[in-house]
């Protein structure tokens, strides 16, 4: 990669996340840890069964606390990439784990929410979380049982940031997706608006997403190989115009 940059868009997805042993997003019996989707990720599914949805995201946080999660060469690449790179680089994840930030980045999106956060269904502040929520918890700040959720974004929900999200679109020119399935809108719908912003477009994948004919450079293969060395070109070539 031979031109230089001033402002990068980068969106990651459920891809870079595999490597560091975070289950995909949809397995391939359509099925999500064994539940429906429809039960475990939508409000439709938290206001029949909230304690089954606690469960479930309790199960994933546990998972992603423990000692064998961790973030991988990618997240450590694109770490480097925003202490290094002299221009404006933001990263907007679909992921809702920590990984990003355990790896060093600080300007960070998390446009579906965080799993290390609940939030009052009443007033929508948010709170840390380092363990279980559970459906009898009493919220903080309405003082009541039961109106504490997980901060994700769930189907039939707005994601998180969009206006913050177009404006960096509609000023970059260099987009980058990294382990994104191109199938979940908005934001299978990001390299569109970074085209008509005159972006350069770059996938990285193992396989061509839904959208990858939009991009005009793809490259396939593990995100723990293809980040680090993208980003090594980044920063060469900013290093030799500087």
């Amino acid at each position: 990669m031979g031109e230089e940059y001033q402002r990068i868009v980068i969106l990651t997805g459920a891809g870079i996340s595999a490597e560091s042993g975070i289950k995909t997003f949809r397995a391939s019996d359509g099925l999500w840890e064994e539940h429906r989707i429809e039960d475990v990720a939508t409000p439709e599914g938290f206001a029949a069964n909230p304690r089954l949805v606690h469960q479930f995201y309790n199960l994933r946080r546990q998972q992603l606390l423990g000692d064998a999660v961790q973030p991988n060469a990618a997240h450590l690449a694109l770490a480097r990439l925003e202490a290094e790179f002299p221009g404006e680089v933001l990263l907007v994840t679909q992921n809702i784990d920590n990984l990003h930030e355990r790896a060093g980045c600080r300007n960070v999106i998390h446009m579906h929410g965080e799993l290390l956060k609940s939030r009052c269904a009443r007033s929508g502040e948010l709170f840390p979380v380092g363990g279980d929520i559970n459906v009898d918890d009493v919220c903080d700040c309405c003082n009541l049982a039961g109106s504490l959720r997980p901060h994700v974004v769930w189907f039939g929900e707005i994601p998180l940031l969009m206006d913050e999200i177009y404006n960096a679109l509609h000023q970059c020119d260099l987009f980058v997706a990294i382990g994104t399935s191109g199938n979940v809108y908005p934001a299978a719908g990001f390299v569109r608006e970074a085209v008509a912003a005159g972006a350069h477009t770059l996938e990285i994948n193992l396989e061509p997403s839904a959208v990858q004919s939009m991009f005009a450079e793809k490259r396939r293969g593990l995100a723990s190989e293809q980040v680090p060395r993208l980003v090594g070109e980044l920063l060469s070539v900013n290093s030799m115009t500087r």
